[in-house]
């Protein structure tokens, strides 16, 4: 994407934002940068730190159980989606295989897989925004988990497959061909005491 069409993409502000900006922001404050146009992050729900903390030691006990070579890890954790200076994502969960991509600033390129927990305030970011750049990215496999609707979408880039699964269901995780996570153990998070 050139500079014009960043430009035009963010003409309400006029400014075009790079990592710098977002490394700039104060303490506490996080957001994501997508073709230059800056995207604020809310707080996490309760519920969404639940699901958030629940898929990550699923996703890594099963890694560490096989010895995998892949690593797994959570939000805040910068990846540096297009390895330019315009865009700049945190997944709430992700897994990436090749560790070239990594150092301690973070992820430099994409993902292998990505989750994202929808918010309110992230609906057009997760179904949108991110669904077209992580398409666009290189990442094989993205999940959509949508917890006021209990539902899941996962998008196999790789294989140009789409299926959804409600939080009744058991997901296959498409980069792996024996690991699948049971949503119905997560509806106990929507209980009230």
């Amino acid at each position: 994407m050139g500079r014009a069409e960043r430009k035009e993409m963010d003409e309400k502000s006029g400014k075009i934002y790079t990592i710098r900006d977002i490394e700039a922001l104060p303490e506490g404050k996080r957001a994501e940068l997508i073709d230059g146009r800056m995207y604020e992050m809310a707080s996490p729900s309760r519920v969404h730190q639940r699901l958030l903390g629940a898929l990550y030691r699923l996703i890594a006990n099963y890694i560490e159980e096989r010895d995998g070579a892949c690593e797994v890890y959570l939000a805040p954790f910068a990846v540096y989606i297009n390895n330019d200076a315009y865009n700049y994502v945190e997944p709430d969960v992700l897994v990436i295989c090749d560790e070239e991509k990594l150092d301690e600033k973070g992820c430099h390129g994409a993902p292998d897989w990505a989750i994202e927990i929808v918010s309110p305030s992230s609906v057009k970011m997760d179904r949108k925004i991110k669904l077209f750049k992580y398409r666009t990215a290189g990442v094989r496999e993205y999940w959509i988990v949508d917890p006021a609707e209990r539902i899941v979408e996962v998008h196999q880039f790789s294989r140009n497959e789409e299926k959804k699964y409600t939080f009744r269901e058991t997901v296959p995780a498409g980069i792996y061909e024996d690991f699948a996570i049971d949503f119905s153990k997560f509806l106990k998070f929507f209980q009230t005491p």
